[in-house]
């Protein structure tokens, strides 16, 4: 079995900066693409930005600029730089990953989200 665990999230100001994290553990083999998502209330879920397990990244319009997705591979674990925070960036925002088990099954994986909320 494969857990995420998100940490990181708050109030901050508009502006301001948020540090997001997330940790797989579990039986894992390999992770393939890390990706943070984020849901606005009465809104869908969408996809923020993207990293490969080689590094490469992509991200939504509304981040470029402002947002980085890195991670450490050693530790099975992704990050979220969120600089210039808006308003309209307040979200629950969720990380998720494409792993490969140990048994050699593969799945995605989602975590439980952390809430950001840009207020002043």
């Amino acid at each position: 079995q494969v857990q995420l665990v998100e940490s990181g999230g708050g109030l901050v100001q508009p502006g301001g900066s948020l540090r997001l994290s997330c940790a797989a553990s579990g039986t894992i083999f390999r992770i393939n693409n890390m990706n943070w998502y984020r849901q606005a209330p009465g809104k869908q879920r969408e996809l923020v930005a993207t990293i490969t397990s080689g590094g490469s990244t992509t991200y939504d319009d509304s981040v470029k600029g402002r947002f980085t997705i890195s991670r450490e591979n050693a530790k099975n674990t992704v990050y979220l730089q969120m600089n210039s925070l808006k308003s309209e960036d307040t979200a629950v925002y969720y990380c998720n990953a494409d792993v490969v088990t140990r048994v050699l099954l593969r799945n995605v994986y989602w975590g439980q989200g952390t809430q950001v909320t840009v207020s002043s």
